[in-house]
């Protein structure tokens, strides 16, 4: 199942001007980062790696100007971002989902830079409410220096689950996670603490919970107190 996906032009390697555009978007922000979001940070963090320190100060500075909503005076970068596309190459980058699992697929045709500036520029077509957040995800991507999988997911999200659930709705995965039934949408603080400690009891291996599973159940069941008392 398509979760996400961004569709980058840029200038063929034998072109001399080098430029950007986007195609189709399929890039859903909310609640923030949401699945559209992560896939912008993959595309950034596994393009970045290899980029110069003066590149990665200069796509810093792009991401706030875009977040901030400022205007960007083109080229930028060493490249134009343009709406024409006619005769530029394409890749396609997705974030699939089946059951419970995410993957990544990547189309890469364009040198680094022109995916990570397709990534960046992608934040434009957003609503104005959901830049700002999405570009403080972005940040983060340039930071990371991992695989791409899980671990990013999460890092990337701030939260202690890359379960697809879990950034698909959080709420509705927290209340799950802690055992809640379908009528019990709004519970208090109080409830939510008094099962949390329940189902900490049940997992933990002091009290027959399965030693290899309870760590990351312990993770999960904390992200998902955090999830509901925060909301």
């Amino acid at each position: 199942m398509l979760l996400a996906e961004l569709e980058i032009f840029h200038s063929r390697s034998a072109q001399p001007t080098r430029r950007v555009a986007l195609g189709h978007l399929v890039l859903p922000v909310e609640p923030a980062p949401g699945l559209g979001g992560i896939l912008l940070g993959a595309v950034v963090a596994r393009h970045a790696l290899d980029l110069a320190s003066d590149d990665i100060t200069g796509l810093r500075r792009l991401i706030s100007d875009i977040g901030a909503g400022r205007r960007v005076v083109q080229p930028r970068m060493r490249h134009r971002y343009q709406v024409d596309r006619h005769g530029l190459a394409v890749s396609t980058h997705r974030l699939i989902g089946e059951g419970e699992e995410m993957s990544f697929e990547f189309a890469d045709r364009g040198g680094d830079l022109a995916q990570v500036l397709g990534a960046i520029y992608a934040i434009e077509r957003l609503d104005q409410q959901h830049r700002s957040s999405i570009a403080d995800v972005l940040i983060q991507a340039l930071r990371w220096k991992g695989p791409i999988g899980p671990s990013m997911v999460a890092f990337l999200a701030g939260a202690q689950s890359s379960s697809l659930a879990a950034l698909a709705d959080p709420r509705a995965w927290a209340l799950e996670r802690l055992g809640f039934s379908d009528v019990e949408t709004s519970p208090s603080s109080r409830e939510v603490s008094r099962r949390y400690r329940q189902q900490m009891r049940s997992v933990h291996p002091d009290h027959g919970g399965d030693h290899e599973d309870a760590s990351a159940a312990i993770r999960e069941l904390a992200e998902a107190r955090r999830i509901l008392t925060k909301s």
